[in-house]
């Protein structure tokens, strides 16, 4: 099913996703990679505040590659989520709302998925260049040394996703391959 939504988004509207929906997304999100997740992490561990809100925010697992003439930024394809796995469960914990990716995820980010109610999105990898014609503007907003890896804010329109896992645990990846394997037994 075909879904257009503005985020950042309350749980109303991310329960109402199921896994395979395609999804465009209107609105602000940000960006961070293994770096930023790092140093966010050691900020809680010390007990210190973030430089985001995370509360039903979306955090999209993307370096951008630099802009070029008169673009706000250049390529802007996933980075494979996996690699923010051991941080995910926490920021799901204190309200992220949901992830941007690819590639699949660990149990303990599904369990926290599940938990929090929030969603897994997947972006199309290979598709930067396409992908970066729906981010409006791109603003650093923490953690600048780390270049690519810093936090930006994005303004996007109709960025395309799909839900990989719903906040009922359901994984797209999982029934997809159990789709095609009956459709392979049937024939």
């Amino acid at each position: 099913m075909e879904k257009h939504m503005t985020v950042p988004a309350g749980k109303d509207q991310l329960c109402q996703l199921k896994a395979g929906d395609y999804v465009y997304l209107t609105g602000t999100i940000y960006t961070a990679r293994d770096a930023a997740h790092k140093r966010m992490n050691e900020s809680l561990d010390q007990g210190e505040k973030l430089p985001v809100k995370l509360e039903e925010q979306v955090i999209y697992y993307m370096g951008p590659s630099p802009a070029r003439e008169g673009r706000p930024i250049g390529s802007a394809g996933p980075t494979t989520a996996s690699r923010m796995d051991k941080y995910a469960p926490r920021l799901l914990d204190l309200g992220l709302g949901a992830m941007i990716g690819k590639g699949k995820r660990t149990q303990e980010v599904i369990d926290a998925i599940i938990r929090n109610e929030s969603v897994y999105f997947a972006a199309v990898g290979g598709a930067g260049a396409l992908l970066s014609k729906c981010i409006k503007r791109s603003e650093v907003v923490a953690y600048d040394d780390l270049g690519a890896e810093a936090i930006r804010r994005l303004e996007i329109e109709n960025f395309p996703v799909i839900v990989v896992i719903d906040k009922d645990g359901n994984n797209l990846y999982e029934t997809a391959i159990e789709k095609y394997r009956k459709r392979i037994e049937e024939n």
